[in-house]
Order: structure tokens, then sequence, then C-alpha cells
């Protein structure tokens, strides 16, 4: 087999592959949309009549009852709680619900905690916006019950025997000091007491995105007191913006025992509740940039479950877990608690330091590096390094790429020598195709001998394509998922390096007033900007760099897979067609050089089809020109 058809097989694995992500999972995102706008309106209409079980945990948590192995509670049971309100008119109207708030007033955070309950469900994200606009509107990460897409979380006691009806729970009032507010320099102590019971939770916060809930438990009765904390977040329907792509996780995640255990919102609603004991690590709800997450004390066994707890049609997603605590001595005995909640964005190196500092297991897998992780993180930590170190993403990228082809130097090299011997052996290869064009078989022989002569590896050609498709996948999964790409700027009109490109050749790159995107149909192929066409142009070149297909079928599928990848690479990231663009123009450079060292002739004029005068020029001044 020649060597174009190597290429032509590699481009065409190449294609499929992207192909077939396209299919399965870019899919038509009115119809993915719209179904998610169903299931909120379903959730939104449905949230009063969800009942007890809406911010009850119902069934969700152990009973403490008989021991099981390892000393955790094993029966099923419920929690007592108030039925949902109905949906307020906005948000501010649910806000404004309930017995009163403490304020939340940090460096990256502002919201407040509702007293009923102690419930986290007043949380934005004071430096990230919905747009790269900095004047759009702040993520708003937590609601209230009774707003759109309620997200709480909350913390609780289960008791056993004569204290269980003295437990605080999701529909306790708690007291706060006159005019407390929480702060990275301030804590607030928040009390409640029930009979001989006093309770009393010391919630502090960092200046990130870390909250320590602290909590105490006094018994002044005759009588021993068996108590279990327990740490819950709910979410009210499906999120908005869910991506819904294959490659990324959303919905209910967590480590236990250094395993990382995940459930999409619909698994958990078709496949039901997940349950699993372990001693360290972390449970919550991710989106694509954020997260809420819960950790127990990491030297302690505790029972974690992701479940869907709604009705029909309003689903409710919870994540929780549940700790057994030594009895509570009577007649002054106390006992202590403490947990870890994080509500914010995924950096990376912040969930690092919580990880190495705090001591929160495996923290930093709550960014879905996908299977490829043994690629995505050090991309990532290259790309991170030179983003800080430039300030600018875009050049990180192109850095990035400068350090992925000296990494594959001299595998490329290697490749691009043997596609020059075998542009040098063209005519030999053609000639030999005319001699024996009707005893193929003989064909086959007189070309493998004149390899073993040369000295030359067919299959050398396909390894530059081949070699990118990983890497090329890998900084698609960094792009896509890490929080420290998102909004950030390149140069010029990107100033989204995990958008698309937002130019269109077809409205002549925002000259005419029309979106080509909108287009019914083909819409989804009109989006081709500055940076694909930069990039199908650096393809086209080195196409034209590369020994001609004596086959005119491969000749003419040569010519059209620049225009396809064009097309398709269109709906990527920007960052990623920079890459490509980048990476395509450094091999071009690589490739010309070997060519001009081994005095092969490009024939610039045939090949560009250029007229005559332009022809003769390039012809001379172009690599391999000849030298007399």
């Amino acid at each position: 087999m020649d060597d174009s058809k190597n290429i032509l097989i590699a481009i065409v694995l190449s294609v499929a592959v992207l192909v077939i992500y396209q299919v399965l999972v870019v899919e038509p995102e009115a119809k993915r949309r719209k179904a998610i706008e169903e299931v909120q309106i379903a959730a939104q209409n449905g949230g009063a009549g969800a009942g007890a079980g809406s911010l009850g945990v119902d069934g969700a948590l152990p009973e403490p009852g008989a021991a099981v192995q390892g000393g955790l509670p094993g029966q099923q049971g419920g929690l007592t709680a108030p039925a949902a309100p109905d949906v307020a008119p906005d948000r501010a109207s649910a806000l404004a619900r309930g017995p009163g708030r403490v304020a939340i007033d940090t460096p990256t955070l502002t919201g407040s905690i509702n007293l009923e309950g102690a419930r986290f469900d007043d949380l934005e994200l004071k430096a990230y916006h919905e747009t790269p606009d900095p004047e759009s509107d702040r993520i708003i990460l937590l609601n209230p019950v009774g707003s759109d897409g309620a997200y709480l979380a909350f913390h609780g006691w289960r008791a056993a025997g004569d204290a269980a009806a003295s437990a605080p729970g999701p529909a306790t009032i708690w007291s706060a000091p006159a005019g407390a507010a929480l702060s990275p320099d301030t804590p607030v102590t928040l009390t409640y007491i029930a009979g001989e019971l006093t309770f009393e939770r010391t919630i502090s916060v960092d200046e990130n995105y870390m909250f320590r809930i602290e909590d105490t438990v006094r018994n002044a009765g005759a009588a021993p007191a068996q108590l279990f904390p327990y740490g819950v977040i709910q979410r009210f329907g499906v999120p908005s913006d869910l991506a819904n792509f294959m490659i990324l996780h959303e919905g209910a995640l967590g480590v236990f025992s250094d395993t990382l255990r995940e459930r999409k919102y619909k698994k958990l609603t078709n496949d039901g509740p997940f349950v699993e004991t372990a001693t360290g690590g972390w449970l919550g709800v991710t989106d694509k940039y954020w997260l809420a997450a819960l950790a127990p004390a990491q030297d302690a066994p505790f029972t974690g479950e992701f479940k869907d707890i709604g009705q029909p049609g309003a689903p409710i997603y919870q994540t929780s877990y549940i700790v057994k605590q030594p009895t509570v001595a009577p007649a002054g005995g106390s006992a202590t608690s403490e947990a870890l909640f994080f509500a914010g964005a995924k950096k990376v190196k912040l969930l690092r330091t919580y990880e190495n500092e705090l001591g929160v297991a495996a923290f930093d897998r709550a960014v879905d590096w996908g299977r490829l992780f043994f690629l995505t993180k050090p991309i990532f930590t290259v790309l991170n390094f030179f983003g800080q170190l430039t300030g600018n993403y875009g050049v990180a990228i192109l850095l990035l790429t400068l350090c992925v082809k000296l990494v594959f130097f001299p595998l490329a090299n290697q490749s691009y020598v043997a596609m020059s011997k075998m542009k040098k052996l063209q005519p030999e290869m053609t000639r030999m195709r005319e001699q024996y064009k009707d005893d193929r078989m003989k064909m086959q022989q007189e070309m493998v001998a004149l390899y073993k002569k040369e000295k030359l590896n067919p299959l050398a050609g396909c390894l530059p394509v081949l070699i990118q498709i990983p890497v090329f996948f890998a900084l698609y999964k960094v792009l896509f998922v890490t929080i420290e790409l998102r909004h950030a700027p390149f140069f010029g009109w990107i100033q989204d390096l995990s958008a698309v490109d937002p130019t269109s050749v077809f409205n002549l790159f925002g000259l005419l007033p029309f979106e080509p995107t909108a287009v019914p149909v083909v819409g989804a192929f009109l989006g081709i900007g500055v940076w694909p066409l930069m990039m199908g142009v650096a393809m086209w070149f080195q196409t034209k760099l590369n020994p001609p297909p004596a086959d005119p079928v491969q000749q003419q599928v040569f010519a059209l897979m620049p225009i396809f990848f064009t097309i398709l690479l269109a709906g990527f990231a920007s960052g990623l067609v920079i890459y490509w663009w980048w990476n395509t123009s450094l091999s071009i450079l690589q490739q010309w050089l070997i060519m001009k060292r081994m005095g092969v002739s490009v024939d610039w004029g045939a090949r560009f089809k250029t007229p005559g005068f332009i022809a003769k020029y390039l012809d001379k001044s172009g690599p391999g020109a000849s030298k007399s």
C-alpha cells in the first residue's frame, strides 16, 4: 500500500471520530433545550405538590436504629419537614419568606443563610458572570425553595429514642445574634434549644468558597442521647443550563474511600438510589463549572446516598450523608461534629489546596478530567502555567502547541523525511503503475522491493495525523470543562476561548445584519468564522506539500478534506481551532525545511495552478529549488 493510501486511511479515521462525536454528542440544541424547559416547567408547577418529602429527605437517610456492619445505622426512614411553599413570583419574593436570614459577604460570595433549617439557599458568585461582559448578571449558584430552580444545602441531627423529637432538621427555626453577618473575619453561631438538649452551630467561611460547620450538642437531661449528624444537598429539577454532553458529567458525584462515583440526573430518576459507606470522602452535585459539595469529618465512617426524591415530572435530586456519633452522656455531656460545605467555582488550584490543607480526599476529581486524564491533567497544568505567565490563555495555547511539537518532533521529523522520500520516488512509482497496470500483484511486489531498497516505511506518513488525535481531544476536554478557560479572551474578536468563533463568512463577518446560525436546517453549518477559515487554508496549504495520490478518487478526497474540516471544526471552541491552525502551520514549516534540506522540489506552480510567471518565481525560490 502506498503512502497516500495510508494518509487517506488516517484522515478518514480522524474524520470518522469527529463525525461520530458530532452525531452522538452535539445533538440538535433546540430539541435538547426544549426537553429541559419542559422538565423545568413541570418541576416548577409541581413544587407545591411535592409534599413533605420535598424538603424533608423522606426515605433518604438511614434511620438510627439497629447497627449494621461498621457501626453505621442501617434501617431506612425519613425526616419530618414542612411542605414546600408555592412557587414565588420571583427570587426576591422567595428570599423574603421565612423567619429571617444571616447575610453572607466574602471577597468571592454574597448571599444569606435561611434561619429556617439553617439552610444555605442564597449564594451569588462575585467573580463570575453569565457572559464575558462584566456588566452581565452574576452567576447565582443557590436558590431558595419556591424560586425557579431551587438549589440548597442544610445540616441537621437525627436522634434515636426519646431525643428523636428534639433533633433539629430542615424545618427547625434557629436563632442568631441580632445583626449577625457571616464573613471570613466574623463567624456566626446559631442556637436551637429543645428540652434538655442545646444545639449550637458555628459557621465560618474562608475568602473563597469553603464553609466550615461545627455543631455542638449539650445534654442536660438524665438520659443519654444517641445522635447522628447529617448533611443534605437538594436540587429541584434539571438545571436550565445543563450542557447534556456525553463527554461531561453533570449531576450527583462523590468520592468514597478514594473511589469516584457519578450518577447523572436521568440515571438517578430511572435507576433509583445509590448508597455507599466509606471513611473519608465527599459528595455533592456538579455542574460544568460549579460545585456544591459536602464533606464530613474525614476520619469518620459515613453513609452517602444519591437519589431522586421528587414526583414524576418534578424531580428533586438529592445527595446526602449521615455519620454515627458517640452517645452524648447525660447531666452536662456534650458531643461535637464538624463538616465542610463547598459552594463555588471548580478552580483546579483551589480544589487541590483544599485537598492538601483540609484533607478533603481527591477533591480535584470534581473536575471531569475524563478517561484521558493522563493527558488532560498535564495539558491543563502546562496550559495554566503559560496562562498565568503571559496573562493570555490564547498565547498559552500557542506555547502549549510548541511544547507538543517539541515532544513529538523526532517522530514527526521521521515521518516528514519518509514523505519527502516518497515524493522523490513518485516518478519511479508512476512508472511501475504504468508498467504493471495489468498485474497488480507484480506491481505490489516491485513497490515493496523499492521500499526495502530505499529503507522506507510507507506507514510513517500516517503518524503526524494519528499522534494529534488524542492530544486534540484532551485539549478539547480541557477547554470544555475547566473554569480557568471560561470567558478567557485571546485578541480581537475572540473574547471566550471556550466558545466558538463568533464571526461568520456568510454575513461578511458582521457587516450584514443577520445571524447565519439562526437559519433553519443549515444554520449549524454556516457559523464559519475567521479562525476556522485560517485553519482550512493552512490545511489546504499542507496538502500541497504532500505527495499527490495517484488515484484520481483519492485526489478528490484529499482536495475536499480542508473544506470538510473547516465546516466541521467551525462549531468547536475557538481555542481548539487556534491550536489546530498553529499546529498545522508549524507542521508546514517543519515539512518545508525537511524537503528543502533533502533537495525535494515542491513544484509550486503546478501545485497551486498559478500563472506562468508566478510559477516560475515560486519554483526558483521555493524549497528544493535548483541550486545551480
